[in-house]
């Protein structure tokens, strides 16, 4: 037998020390997620957590952070709005291969992590 997993709990990306407070923004007020409480007193690096429907986003502080495939994506409801919204806000996005059943999208925050927005079609 297997591990039976539930779901995710959360994703973590990285940011340099210096940008932190600039990520907060970035994920707050253009991407919109909620910042929660993150148990400070148990960590030594500063770091942020937020909500994401059921799971969340931690951001923590690392140095040197060399850029790869690796990303973290998201399902939305209405990609056409998503990908206006983030145009409106000047990010910059990537198209990706097409898979079929599905729409999507990256873009790299400023710090550096791709992100990944799809939608299926139904």
């Amino acid at each position: 037998m297997g591990i039976e997993f539930k779901r995710i709990n959360h994703i973590h990306i990285t940011v340099p020390a210096e940008r932190l407070e600039e990520a907060r923004t970035f994920y707050e007020d253009i991407i919109g997620l909620q910042q929660v409480a993150r148990p400070d007193d148990v960590f030594d690096a500063p770091g942020s957590w937020f909500t994401l429907t059921d799971i969340e986003l931690h951001i923590g502080v690392e140095p040197g952070m060399p850029r790869s495939i690796r990303h973290y994506a998201f399902e939305v409801d209405d990609i056409a709005a998503a990908r206006k919204h983030l145009e409106d806000n000047g990010v910059e996005l990537i198209e990706q291969t097409i898979i079929p059943g599905r729409t999507r999208f990256s873009f790299i925050d400023p710090f550096g992590n791709r992100v990944e927005l799809l939608q299926f079609l139904s």
